[in-house]
């Protein structure tokens, strides 16, 4: 049994966290049974979630638990890949998770009308995730100061969402006609690729990024393809504390 650590369900999402996403939408993907728990950045082995807890062994870090369960189980979801298509989708992942996430948290925690749509999910989080007593208020802080220190915390909502929108456009023009990111059958980059675009598409407030993504009809015909397959039985997890 693999147990999964992440963070509350929130806006009619598995999870907001694209990592935690990510890494359930892979689970599925992979036909791998798994169980669902609260996650306590305390036990956390890198101090970040998502992570797992499988046959008694604890991991941090989305990828580098999915390259485990491919080495564990076989990948059937990348096996067929070409180096081309293998290049592609590494690109796409880390454009992804290193640039357009910091794009998504700079609309959920500096954006004053992201951030009060996004507080009373934060509230959730403290003190069982993050380990409080913290005030939110104090967490909102520490986390301007990161995105200031990556950078990203620098710019205008514009230029932000200016940025975040190539990505998407990208994203759009490379998937084209085809069904899944890659090909006409899903791979393991879709996990990220679904959990990213649902990341931008749950947010309630009304962001040109949202508005954007909205409009790449092949990309909105994708999420539904993927939610139906792969998430059609998902209902939100009765969450209890580790």
């Amino acid at each position: 049994m693999i147990t999964l650590y992440q963070t509350p369900q929130a806006w009619g999402t598995p999870n907001l966290s694209p990592f935690c996403f990510k890494l359930e939408s892979y689970l599925r993907m992979a036909g791998l049974s798994y169980d669902v728990k609260l996650a306590s950045l305390a036990k956390a082995p890198k101090g970040k979630v998502p992570y797992v807890e499988i046959d008694g062994k604890v991991m941090g870090d989305s990828q580098f638990i999915i390259e485990y369960l491919k080495n564990k189980h076989g990948d059937t979801l990348d096996s067929k890949l070409t180096p081309e298509q293998m290049a592609i989708g590494h690109t796409i992942r880390r454009m992804l998770e290193e640039c357009t996430y910091w794009y998504i948290v700079y609309m959920r925690w500096v954006d004053e009308a992201g951030w009060r749509a996004y507080l009373p999910v934060a509230e959730t989080m403290v003190p069982e995730v993050v380990g409080g007593p913290v005030p939110v208020a104090a967490l909102r802080q520490k986390m301007l100061q990161i995105l200031h220190d990556q950078g990203t915390g620098r710019h205008s909502m514009e230029e932000v969402q200016k940025l975040a929108k190539e990505d998407i456009s990208s994203i759009a023009t490379l998937m084209g006609t085809k069904q899944f990111l890659l090909a006409d059958s899903p791979s393991s980059f879709d996990a990220v690729v679904y959990s990213f675009l649902v990341s931008i598409i749950a947010n309630p407030v009304d962001t040109e990024l949202k508005q954007h993504t909205l409009s790449q009809e092949n990309l909105v015909r994708y999420c539904a393809r993927f939610k139906s397959r792969f998430f059609a039985n998902w209902k939100p997890p009765e969450f209890k504390a580790a």
